[in-house]
């Protein structure tokens, strides 16, 4: 299937996930080895993160596998990662398959032999993803060890009800035209702000950040050799600077937040940069109140990516042949087009190189930084002092 193919089939999607806008346990499998008279397993579990529209999905499969799924879901990535390292460290607990987030997929790949290489057992389907996307699923020693789902397709999330009343429009077409670039962005949030009696447009400059970073294409915080070059990178020179010129027209509500959750329902701001995984999680923030007063319009620049996963197997798993089955399904094409959405937005995609401790740096080093700007505790010149120092810290392996 060709990636325009795919492409068309997620915007398909993304209409009907436009209008919806209107956890992991220290237990293992219950039902861990144990099989079916057919000789299948009894129960099949997989572990995600935030919110990657699989129920409706691991319904159908049961129904077709006869193979009972189990989705154990964590809200937050940072509560995520640390269980299922402790799953990897002790050799128990994991899921027969499980979620890894773009940014801790590259720390996983420093030991590939936790993973099962799917090569052997699903079909090569290298050719209905974007070749990019396809790679990073790979360890370096060339092993498989992740099947694509999303790609963290970028786009904005806007309140229609709050763009008119700031005199701005509401179709998203010419909400998308309002902001070709970044400039013309940052010109439309003084509008709103006129407009709004001095709300702020956005929630905060570090999504703008996530927004711009992945759309330079190269080296982010290291290089090809994995060497820390968070104060050289052009990439992230780029994203440091636009995100800081966006703060007059920032509510500074920090993603996850509780100022950033309640903010939905409040109309502290009228946009954010929301992946295609993200969506979910406005209509729960935003409440039955606001329900169908969102829409999505495109991300300056065309294209953006923020965030992204892969559905790996463990080698713990004690049914790995029909995991990696349970893996294929959930991120064929049909698949991908129930769960995640925002298709035009990873055409203009670049590759990106992501070091092994990237989120870490992003989470640690870069947004803190930008934070302590946008509150004012810190000059320009001191919190880049501060992010390249906690760049090198946190980059370090």
């Amino acid at each position: 299937m060709s990636v325009t193919t795919r492409r068309n089939r997620l915007a398909v999607a993304a209409l009907a996930a436009i209008t919806a806008l209107g956890g992991l346990t220290a237990c293992g499998n219950d039902d861990e080895g144990s099989v079916q008279a057919d000789g299948k397993p009894a129960k099949l579990v997989v572990d995600t993160f935030g919110e990657m529209g699989y129920d409706e999905l691991v319904k159908q499969y049961e129904k077709e596998s006869g193979i009972k799924i189990e989705l154990r879901k964590t809200a937050q990535l940072g509560d995520y990662r640390p269980k299922l390292v402790r799953y990897l460290a002790t050799g128990k607990g994991a899921g027969d398959v499980v979620a890894l987030e773009e940014g801790i997929l590259n720390e996983f790949k420093a030991n590939p032999r936790n993973w099962v290489d799917l090569t052997p057992l699903v079909a090569d389907h290298s050719k209905e993803f974007l070749a990019w996307k396809w790679e990073l699923g790979k360890a370096p020693d060339g092993r498989l060890i992740g099947l694509p789902t999303d790609v963290g397709s970028l786009a904005v999330c806007y309140r229609k009800d709050l763009f008119e009343a700031a005199g701005l429009p509401t179709d998203r077409d010419q909400v998308s035209a309002l902001w070709p670039d970044w400039n013309a962005f940052l010109e439309t949030g003084k509008k709103y702000k006129a407009g709004s009696g001095g709300k702020a447009l956005i929630d905060s400059i570090t999504a703008v950040s996530n927004g711009v970073l992945f759309q330079q294409g190269s080296d982010l915080f290291y290089d090809k050799e994995n060497n820390v070059i968070a104060d050289k990178s052009p990439a992230v020179k780029a994203a440091w600077d636009t995100a800081l010129s966006m703060t007059e027209i920032s509510a500074k509500a920090a993603t996850w937040s509780p100022e950033w959750s309640a903010g939905f329902k409040q109309g502290t701001f009228a946009a954010t940069f929301c992946p295609s995984w993200m969506l979910g999680i406005v209509a729960d923030n935003s409440g039955p109140a606001n329900k169908g007063k969102w829409d999505v319009a495109a991300v300056p620049g065309g294209s953006g990516n923020w965030g992204g996963s892969w559905l790996s197997v463990p080698e713990q798993s004690a049914h790995q042949k029909e995991a990696a089955k349970l893996a294929e399904f959930l991120t064929n094409a049909t698949s991908q087009g129930e769960a995640f959405i925002f298709g035009e937005s990873v055409a203009g995609i670049q590759p990106v190189h992501l070091g092994p401790k990237h989120q870490a740096v992003k989470e640690n080093a870069l947004e803190p930084a930008l934070r302590s700007f946008e509150n004012g505790q810190a000059s320009k010149e001191k919190a880049w002092e501060q992010f390249t120092k906690d760049a090198a810290t946190q980059g370090a392996f």
